[in-house]
């Protein structure tokens, strides 16, 4: 009986461990050297489960009360249970975030 125990004991540690996980590796970089955090940038990056991210920014109306940062830009992710990718567009801006994607509810 004890073999039995110490048995189920095992089996259950074993499905209790967590599944390896694959590490993502940086496919794509994109590092601006003139972004100094004051201003326009851009910047992406791409990883190997299939995520990535573009974004670009630029200052309207800079030097004034008005002033705001427009925003551009996309994200990807791939769902791992169907391996489907998932893109989202968007601008944000003075006026708010605002997504695009087939996947997101029309307005």
């Amino acid at each position: 009986m004890k073999i039995i125990i110490a048995f189920a004991a095992l089996i259950a540690v074993a499905l209790a461990a967590p599944v390896g996980t694959q590490q993502e590796t940086v496919l794509v970089k994109e590092t601006p050297s003139d972004n100094i955090g004051l201003g326009n940038y851009n910047y992406g990056y791409q990883l190997s489960d299939g995520q990535s991210k573009q974004e670009s920014a630029e200052v309207v109306n800079g030097g004034t009360d008005e002033q705001f940062l427009k925003v551009q830009g996309s994200y990807s992710f791939a769902d791992p249970s169907t391996n489907v990718v998932y893109t989202v567009n968007y601008v944000a801006d003075e006026t708010g975030f605002h997504p695009q994607g087939e996947h997101l509810p029309q307005a």
